[in-house]
């Protein structure tokens, strides 16, 4: 039986104390939103919220696709992460930060309402940031720039995190496109026992542009030499101390905006992705309380990046609004040794443990049985993000990790849908390995084809998402017409365009959906349509394969041919590696799937986040010369590795 028909139900004792605890409570609230759309939202608003003025309407589509939620109603986000939490938590730890070198540092709720408050009057005072500005961040994974992000929060002013892995070019058009008024950086931070500098990225951003910023603030981390700019850089280590502990919040409407957050494609200017307060604040608590059933007792624990949307969601604004503990972490899972994330769990006693499938699989590579020397224990639910988690990765999180009691939550979602749209329920959804499942309640999610009709059972289709929803994208910074067009102008059912997420997808018999990855990683290999994402599920079965990547490349009689990248686990050799995975994609998908070009390469080019790079790899694969950057790469040596590689085959 293939893994992905094993239907792994919820752990009893689990499902028994989980806010949704059978299929039966989903259903009840999935039906209830399917008939009556806006009274279900209302419920789920008027519990949450802290209004601090009453809303008028639910939902106003007249200007459709730029939806209104929740009109006029006011509130203040940085109020519902702190301050509503006061009377009750003010004890409690709000964030616990582990540095790159160990160093481990407690703040309770009272402590970061006070380092917010703090900061928030920097900014108000000190430099004149008033509602609407925009504050761009530069920054390490360290506390302050989650104090950053609510105090820009709580006085209304509009952030916009930059990767700190970005390059000075990258971090200058997104200062430019946002107008930003003042950059908040460090002047580095650790990596890997060493520290690392971020200020003079900024540095080079503003002598290329930026002409709109005003003042660059700096936290000191690393404490490294870096030069100043007299009247623009300020030192926030001395500022801080003299700033007032009140700092009154300002009263926000439902649809002032929050942050920005490009997201970059293959060619053109980045987008900036608009997200707005009351319903983007709503979704993150909600999908906190449901998804990962995170009550105020549990210790959350997410391994991405401050500067991507996962790190907006589900390491500040959710766990916060939801009044439990979050941890930051400064360094990365497998430093000093493979048994670094799973000693954190230890000794934090992490209860929820969310990451990407390509960590999943770096940590199996480097220690198939590191898990079993530490007590992970208190671990309930365990997460995967970013891309589709193939079969092999996820049993060994399963059973290893979780020593096959935790259930995974396989989430998919985008930076534009501003939480989890589809993923299991812990405490009820029977799990099949590799499959996102199903849309959480009051996500209305179809499989259609380009005409808007429903795809049949098995069969692959575009994902789209067929009714607004609280936290969906409000615009793109600047450019309505792009925001219109890029995301409702592909597909209309019943005469009406329709959110489309840019992802394939196919509904099983049971309605449960997998993603099988972008439309534009469909290969068409001589009329046939096969999403990359199974092409390397399948080959990930191999026990020598530890990475996979699949990219198409031009034929002059199919089309297209399948072209792999892999990585074989450490002391394997396999000099008849193109035959046999060939066996094995025939066996699994058919002959149509089989590779005329299969390479093993010693990595692939990733992010320091663990997004594998696959525009270099299409690159490669067509023999193009690499024009993208690639100082983003955790190591940017590895693409010539592949490059030669490559030559050779």
């Amino acid at each position: 039986m293939s893994t992905q028909k094993i239907l792994y139900q919820p752990n009893p004792e689990f499902a028994a104390k989980a806010a949704i605890k059978n299929m039966d409570m989903y259903w009840k609230l999935q039906n209830k939103a399917i008939e009556d759309y806006e009274g279900f939202w209302k419920e789920f608003a008027d519990e949450k919220i802290d209004w601090l003025a009453p809303y008028e309407k639910v939902l106003d589509e007249s200007n459709a696709p730029f939806y209104e939620w929740f009109t006029n109603g006011k509130l203040n986000v940085s109020n519902q992460c702190i301050d509503r939490h006061l009377a009750d938590k003010a004890h409690k730890t709000a964030i616990l930060f582990e540095g790159d070198r160990g160093d481990v540092e407690r703040i309770s709720y009272a402590q970061l309402s006070l380092h917010v408050n703090r900061m928030a009057n920097l900014l108000k005072h000190e430099f004149n940031v008033q509602k609407g500005d925009r504050v761009v961040l530069y920054m390490p994974m360290i506390p302050e720039s989650a104090y950053a992000m609510l105090a820009c929060a709580r006085i209304g002013a509009i952030h916009s995190i930059v990767f700190g892995g970005f390059s000075s070019e990258a971090l200058k058009d997104r200062i430019e496109d946002a107008e930003a008024k003042i950059v908040i950086t460090a002047d580095g931070a650790y990596r890997k026992g060493k520290p690392y500098m971020l200020k003079q990225v900024v540095d080079e951003a503003l002598t290329q542009g930026g002409k709109s910023v005003e003042a660059v603030l700096v936290v000191k981390r690393n404490n490294e030499p870096i030069e100043w700019v007299e009247g623009r850089d300020h030192n926030y280590n001395e500022l801080i101390t003299s700033q007032h502990a009140e700092c009154p919040f300002e009263l926000m409407d439902s649809e002032d905006p929050l942050f920005l957050l490009y997201t970059s494609g293959s060619t053109g200017k980045p987008k900036g992705v608009q997200h707005g307060s009351a319903g983007y604040i709503l979704w993150a608590q909600m999908t906190m309380e449901w998804v990962f059933d995170v009550k105020c007792d549990d210790v959350f624990w997410c391994t991405a990046d401050i500067g991507w949307i996962t790190g907006h969601t589900y390491i500040v604004y959710g766990p916060l609004a939801a009044g439990t503990t979050t941890l930051m972490f400064e360094g990365v899972p497998t430093y000093p040794d493979a048994g670094r994330a799973w000693k954190m769990v230890q000794d934090h006693k992490i209860t929820q443990f969310y990451t990407a499938p390509t960590a999943i699989r770096v940590l199996h590579k480097m220690g198939e049985d590191e898990p079993k020397k530490y007590d992970l224990s208190s671990l309930k639910v365990l997460g995967t993000v970013g891309e589709p988690i193939d079969p092999p990765a996820w049993k060994w999180y399963y059973e290893t990790v979780g020593n096959s009691k935790c259930a995974i939550v396989d989430t998919y979602w985008q930076t534009e849908t501003g939480g989890h749209m589809i993923s299991p329920l812990p405490g009820a959804t029977p799990i099949k390995a590799g499959c996102a499942t199903l849309a959480l309640p009051g996500i209305m999610a179809e499989v259609l084809n380009i005409d808007g009709e429903t795809k049949e059972v098995g069969e692959g289709g575009l994902l789209c998402i067929t009714k607004p929803w609280p936290a969906m994208i409000r615009n793109i910074w600047g450019d309505p017409d792009r925001y219109a067009s890029a995301y409702f102008g592909d597909v209309a059912k019943d005469g009406q365009p329709v959110y489309f997420t840019g992802d394939g997808a196919r509904v099983d018999e049971d309605g449960y959906i997998t993603i099988v990855g972008r439309v534009d990683d469909v290969i068409n290999v001589s009329g046939h349509r096969m999403g990359t994402a199974e092409i390397e599920a399948a080959v990930a079965k191999d026990d020598s394969v530890t990475e996979v990547a699949v990219v198409a490349r031009p034929h002059e009689i199919k089309g297209e041919s399948i072209f792999i990248y892999i990585v074989l686990k450490d002391g394997h050799i396999n000099a008849d590696i193109k035959n046999h995975i060939n066996a094995l994609l025939s066996s699994e998908i058919g002959n149509i799937a089989k590779a005329d070009h299969i390479i093993e390469v010693p990595g692939l080019p990733k992010t320091r986040s663990g997004k594998i790079m696959r525009r270099i790899l299409r690159s490669i694969a067509k023999g193009e010369e690499i024009t993208q950057d690639i100082s983003t790469l955790e190591d940017p040596s590895i693409v010539e590795q592949i490059i030669t590689k490559a030559r050779e085959a």
